[in-house]
């Protein structure tokens, strides 16, 4: 069961489901996560069967970004979560982001998990594509998770990047 506004405001209250909430952000059943840190990608990676290998990031300076044509970065939400070991979330574009040519790309928000969100984002137009730090960029969707489940524990926990 998709959670409601008001299930989602108390878990922020009770449970610091969202540290960096802000009541503006809140849509009907999710909430709007901000940009918070952009990255670009140093070199390439690999995922292998015995393990993978993150490419190294660079950090971008500014309050505004210009994502040219065939372009990708990384972008952290502003918001860190603190999922109970009941709930699972959705990551899902704002429709301002595929109306202007770019995808967002996600993952699963598993039970368990603690800290700031990475997207990646590419600009799939043939023209450049301006946001700010803070925007808008995603709606996050929270989910009961029925019968046991088995909390996150893996490499990303806390937020890491790479």
């Amino acid at each position: 069961m998709i959670l409601g506004k008001g299930r989602i405001q108390e878990l922020v209250e009770q449970s610091a489901l969202l540290e960096s909430f802000s009541p503006d952000s809140m849509g009907g059943a999710g909430y709007d996560l901000r940009i918070g840190r952009v990255y670009r990608l140093k070199g390439g990676g690999a995922l292998l069967v015995d393990g993978k290998n993150n490419p190294e990031v660079e950090e971008l300076e500014g309050d505004e970004f210009t994502l040219k044509a065939g372009d990708y970065i990384l972008i952290e939400s502003l918001e860190k979560v603190d999922m109970p070991p009941n709930l699972v979330a959705r990551i899902l574009p704002r429709s301002t982001i595929f109306r202007n040519g770019c995808s967002l790309i996600t993952a699963l928000v598993d039970p368990g998990f603690r800290g700031t969100l990475t997207m990646g984002l590419k600009n799939l137009s043939g023209h450049e594509f301006r946001f700010q730090r803070n925007a808008r960029v995603a709606q996050i969707v929270f989910e009961e998770v029925s019968g046991e489940t088995k909390e996150y524990d893996g490499h990303y926990q806390g937020g890491k990047v790479v």
